[in-house]
């Protein structure tokens, strides 16, 4: 969406920084000290501090650094996780193996249009394929399971024009099974086969899977839960391991993200709308939100639990339904992304490459540059301060430092989204 074709709801929270964070919490971010927005008209490329007269440049000028910077960092990622390990696969997954390197290169091929690296996704996808089979049947998800590597390997293959690998990918894919016992969450989840699911019909056809296959697994989300709402005021409530999360990854905002994209009764919309509205209530002071129900630490700003996720969520939901209480939950959500969302980490799940699509996200939906701007910094951060705060040890990038959601392959895709911002969206949750 270019800027000035909507009108952003205004939030209802001020835009100001907060006091000086203490202790424990501000050791988890870096102060954000940029300009809260600077037109590029007003901007002056000549002073300040390198990332300043980095987020000083002209559009065209700095999205050229993005895609270099994005296309030097993938290049690197296929050297450690490809390359160097002599072409196995020990994580197939996109989470922390190889299909999120696949993935990184099929984005780049959308980007840059390079068949190369279409041919090289195809490649690795068929590596995970190897690896993911007789795996146990739990593993059903998009981001963590044999559902990522079928769903990206059929649309791969139907971008190479591989009729016969589109139809091995998409029979593997029917042939998954759902056990009983499921969880209902995003990560390990029936939600994160639905968007599998979802990912197919986006990028193929819309019936490539079909309502009455998606169907009965819809109404067992919705059936659980509203089981487990019923001690609660929430519509709907469901728990993993034991608690219920509120986070993107494991709990209710990654499930109604999910349930959005589904064909839902009336009823059952505005249980989705009831337990978006009741977290919006039920938010910490601060605009951040609860990792779990009763939570009362405010310390994460995560895609995965907390203020980023919820803003993909709210931002999602205002489209849905046209009620702008989400756009403005969204905002707010925003404004804490953006005062406490400068992590101490590079990735996707928990780092500022993820937090950066929260301003992404609302840009796409508003044509709001102040979005984008903010997008721009977030991004401008890793690119002029990441490598050198990654060598320090300052910045971490998790177990697998070269991963798409805990390392550095995140900020690759970041780098790569941030050429066509208008097209991009976090990789595994918005399409």
């Amino acid at each position: 969406m270019s800027a000035g074709m909507s009108k952003e709801v205004s939030s209802s929270r001020p835009s100001k920084r907060p006091k000086k964070s203490r202790g424990a919490m501000a050791d988890r971010f870096f102060p954000n000290e940029m300009p809260d927005y600077v037109d590029e008209r007003e901007s002056s490329a000549a002073t300040g501090s390198s990332l300043i007269r980095l987020l000083s440049l002209p559009d065209h000028e700095l999205s050229a650094k993005f895609l270099k910077a994005g296309v030097d960092l993938k290049d690197k990622i296929v050297n450690e996780t490809w390359i160097r390990t002599r072409q196995k696969v020990t994580d197939y997954t996109l989470y922390t193996g190889a299909l999120g390197t696949a993935f990184l290169l099929f984005k780049s091929y959308q980007v840059t249009g390079s068949r190369e690296d279409l041919s090289l996704s195809a490649e690795i996808i068929q590596a995970c394929d190897t690896a993911s089979k007789g795996l146990p049947s739990r593993f059903v998800t998009f981001i963590c399971g044999r559902a990522g590597v079928c769903a990206l390997g059929a649309v791969v293959s139907a971008k190479l024009e591989d009729e016969a690998l589109l139809h091995h990918y998409l029979i593997s894919f029917n042939e998954i099974t759902m056990p009983s016992t499921v969880p209902n969450e995003l990560l390990y989840g029936r939600a994160g086969y639905l968007w599998a699911c979802s990912f197919l019909n986006k990028h193929l056809d819309k019936n490539t899977i079909p309502p009455n296959k998606m169907g009965p697994l819809v109404k067992e989300t919705i059936r659980e839960g509203r089981r487990l709402s019923k001690k609660s005021k929430c519509p709907l409530m469901y728990e993993w391991h034991g608690k219920k999360y509120w986070g993107a990854a494991h709990g209710l905002t990654g499930i109604m993200h999910v349930l959005m994209d589904m064909t839902l009764k009336s009823d059952e919309m505005e249980d989705v709308k009831g337990t978006l509205n009741y977290m919006i209530q039920n938010r910490f002071p601060s605009g951040n939100y609860p990792s779990s129900e009763g939570s009362t630490d405010d310390r994460l700003v995560h895609w995965c639990h907390g203020a980023p996720g919820v803003s993909l969520t709210m931002a999602k939901a205002y489209e849905v339904f046209k009620d702008h209480r989400f756009m403005r939950a969204a905002s707010d959500a925003a404004e804490v992304v953006w005062n406490r969302g400068l992590l101490k980490r590079v990735g996707i799940c928990h780092g500022i490459s993820g937090n950066a699509y929260t301003f992404l996200s609302l840009y796409r939906r508003t044509g709001n540059l102040e979005h984008l701007y903010r997008a721009k910094a977030f991004t401008c951060f890793l690119l002029d301060r990441g490598t050198e705060l990654i060598a320090e040890g300052i910045m971490h990038c998790g177990d697998r430092p070269f991963s798409l959601f805990e390392g550095q392959a995140g900020m690759a895709y970041l780098f790569l989204d941030m050429v066509k911002p208008a097209e991009s969206g976090f990789p595994g949750y918005e399409f």
